[in-house]
């Protein structure tokens, strides 16, 4: 019998192997696009957590507020040493830092979206570090939230401001590294800004053990009621201290208690004003404190809720 194939047979066999590759093309077709959805649907649920977050805490009542915050801020001292302080009480009031005569006092109300805050920080650190450093001056950091619009739904202003309290909470004393490098990762405005996980990266990457607390901390959003408080309260009441001064926008930067109006970015300018109220507290000049030309560069007022 010989071996040779029919002119019939061969077509049959082109078939057979013709539906085998096309069969395997399917499948390849198929495991690529089973590989294509299940990225999106990983991405879909990751920005669904966040989201289910968000609508969890935006019912959730007001808890507690984070250890050492009681002023709805965190001071910090010198060699970026944070004061220790009781949390408050949910549904209780916040506690103002007590005014002292022997130090300059700089408070900044700051969004981690917000992008002069990013400059007010860009052009300042190098003076806040030198006077906590050599202990001239205290620094009390509000995280606060009036960018979520910017977010695109993810609510990072608030996430972000939640992050900063849980490290007030578990790590205080790194609580400058945490800012540093928030601003260093600060996301652009329109976009849906940092994901839990990478806020965590980031306070990693500061030096900062996040095992202790801090990570649980941040995913569970625990401090989110707290800091759209902490926001309303700052944006509608006279800030303590002040002469009827809201934080309706950012930075608001207070220094001894007077608002600094001058521009983000400008160093020199900050620099004078911190001067001179140094110079008003220790009785050098019966002046105020020096206001720079430039008008304060702001955000826009803060969102409801």
């Amino acid at each position: 019998m010989s071996d040779k194939l029919t002119k019939n047979e061969r077509r049959a066999q082109a078939r057979d192997q013709a539906r085998k590759m096309q069969e395997e093309r399917r499948r390849k077709e198929r495991v690529k696009k089973g590989l294509t959805i299940g990225g999106i649907i990983v991405a879909a649920v990751a920005i669904v957590a966040i989201v289910a977050i968000v609508i969890v805490n935006s019912i959730r009542p007001a808890g507690p507020g984070p250890e050492n915050m009681a002023s709805n801020g965190i001071v910090i001292g010198q060699d970026f040493v944070a004061e220790r302080t009781a949390a408050t009480p949910a549904e209780g009031e916040p506690t103002p830092t007590e005014p002292r005569e022997d130090i300059i006092q700089i408070e900044i109300y700051q969004d981690y979206m917000c992008p002069i805050c990013g400059d007010f920080d860009e052009a300042n650190a190098a003076t806040l570090e030198q006077l906590l450093s050599t202990g001239a001056a205290t620094v009390e950091i509000h995280p606060i939230s009036i960018l979520d619009r910017a977010s695109l739904g993810t609510k990072f202003s608030t996430r972000s401001g939640a992050a900063a309290a849980c490290v007030a909470e578990f790590a205080p004393d790194s609580f400058w590294d945490f800012n540093a490098a928030m601003f260093d990762n600060q996301p652009a405005e329109a976009s849906s800004g940092l994901s839990n996980d990478e806020i965590i990266a980031v306070t990693e990457a500061a030096g900062i053990d996040t095992t202790t607390g801090i990570a649980e901390c941040i995913n569970d959003g625990r401090f989110m009621s707290w800091v759209t408080e902490a926001t309303t309260r700052a944006g509608t009441q006279p800030l303590p201290g002040t002469d009827g001064v809201v934080a309706d926008r950012t930075p608001t930067v207070l220094v001894n208690g007077q608002q600094y109006p001058g521009a983000a970015a400008d160093a020199a300018g900050f620099s004078a004003f911190v001067t001179a109220a140094a110079g008003q507290q220790s009785g050098e000049t019966g002046e105020e404190p020096a206001e720079t030309e430039a008008p304060a560069e702001t955000t826009e007022p803060a969102d409801e809720g």
